[in-house]
């Protein structure tokens, strides 16, 4: 099946050459495209400063730039959240890859904060579409083992948002630090169109018959099963929580952690802001099952990103850093124990629509609250208004970790 007759929502021409790849080969490649989107989504965080230098824009521009980009994206979740369960899993990562394309070359020549925001909305457009068709694609591969899936998802995901930052700050030592960066990112997504085009793509889940088969592609109303309901929401809120803590982590992180850290340094500021997230990744290889895991991770959270605010207060770079780590930890065992759950009660034609739908949720974390934050900082200051910040995050992780704590105490009853 080519791509296009993909896009065409058409039949497989029949013996067509292609590579017939293995499961594994099809495992990594799902895996790799969302991870290669989001180390570009995120290379921007430790250039920011420089950004502002060069472009002459506040600490509120940065927050509007990053929230363009998560509004893009979930705009397009919700418009297009549905697409690969019609058009095919291969076609959707195909489009997110040429939309990252055009995005990050955007990016990387803007002149103002306009351009700079158009540059990071198509981004978000492009991982918006790699989000459901990776996910529903690790999911079919994996049908007997979909606690794996969800945890290659969430490695992948959270893997990619992490390794951003610090790739930014290494490739930020280049020549040209804010456009460089873009460039060898965009020679890597060139690269990554030869084996997708290549691909024998298996057919789509949801396959659409009748003349007009661009009609499924239209919008639709979010909607969830009864059976999935309470896991959908719990998911969504305990994604939210997560997003939100990751949001400040990517944005205005970089300058209050050089602050603690008393460094300039882009690599280390970006591998700082990324160590939650990549934390969070790792976690997903941890084999941490228990009726309160869910609970225990979100109190975790809830301590660790106090603790961020108290290694400012008393300057400790290791407080710092243990607190980013823990919170990681935390965040990504209570989110893959309540991702999982829902992703199983999902009836695999919607898939892709379900999960992209939780990921409207938790992704309105990284744009809301971070955006409040800028209005903060602006009004207040950037110490007392993060100072603010971690504290409403912490009660939010305590009140969701009693409530989960009690619901699991009301199901061992």
């Amino acid at each position: 099946m080519t791509v296009f007759s993909e896009l065409r929502m058409r039949p497989a021409i029949a013996g067509r050459w292609g590579w017939d790849a293995s499961v594994t080969a099809r495992l990594v490649m799902a895996g790799v495209v969302i991870f290669t989107l989001l180390v570009g989504a995120n290379l921007a965080t430790p250039l920011y400063p420089l950004l502002q230098a060069k472009l002459g824009i506040s600490s509120l521009g940065v927050t509007v730039a990053f929230a363009a980009y998560v509004l893009a994206l979930i705009a397009t979740l919700m418009l297009a959240g549905h697409w690969s369960d019609h058009i095919g899993r291969r076609a959707a990562l195909l489009l997110a890859v040429l939309v990252s394309l055009a995005g990050g070359v955007m990016f990387a020549n803007a002149g103002g904060l306009l351009m700079l925001c158009a540059g990071r909305a198509l981004q978000g457009v492009a991982v918006a579409l790699a989000t459901g068709a990776s996910s529903a694609a690790l999911r079919e591969l994996l049908p007997s083992r979909p606690e794996w899936a969800s945890r290659f998802t969430l490695l992948a995901s959270a893997g990619g948002v992490a390794a951003g930052p610090v790739i930014g700050g290494v490739l930020s030592l280049l020549p040209g630090p804010t456009s460089t960066p873009y460039f060898i990112h965009s020679l890597v997504l060139i690269l990554l169109l030869v084996p997708l085009y290549l691909l024998k793509a298996r057919p789509a889940i949801a396959a659409v018959a009748g003349r007009q088969p661009i009609r499924v592609l239209a919008p639709r109303r979010p909607s969830v099963s009864r059976e999935a309901r309470g896991s959908f929401w719990l998911a969504a809120a305990v994604g939210f929580l997560s997003f939100t803590v990751f949001g400040f982590c990517l944005s205005l992180a970089p300058g209050y952690f050089a602050h603690i850290v008393h460094a300039d340094s882009r690599p280390l500021i970006g591998l700082l802001a990324g160590l939650t997230l990549g934390a969070s990744a790792l976690s997903q290889l941890l084999a941490i099952r228990g009726r309160y895991v869910v609970p225990v991770g979100l109190s975790v959270l809830a301590a660790s990103v106090l603790l961020i605010a108290a290694a400012a207060a008393w300057s400790s770079p290791w407080l710092l850093i243990l607190a980013s780590l823990a919170a990681g930890v935390g965040q990504g065992v209570s989110f893959r124990t309540v991702f999982n759950d829902v992703a199983g009660k999902v009836e695999a034609a919607r898939h892709a629509q379900i999960i992209s739908t939780v990921y409207v949720i938790t992704y309105l974390g990284s744009a809301l609250p971070v955006v409040g934050l800028g209005f903060a900082t602006a009004a207040y200051g950037l110490e007392a208004a993060v100072n603010g910040f971690v504290v409403l995050c912490s009660l939010a992780a305590f009140a969701l970790a009693a409530l989960t704590f009690r619901s699991a105490r009301r199901q061992q009853a």
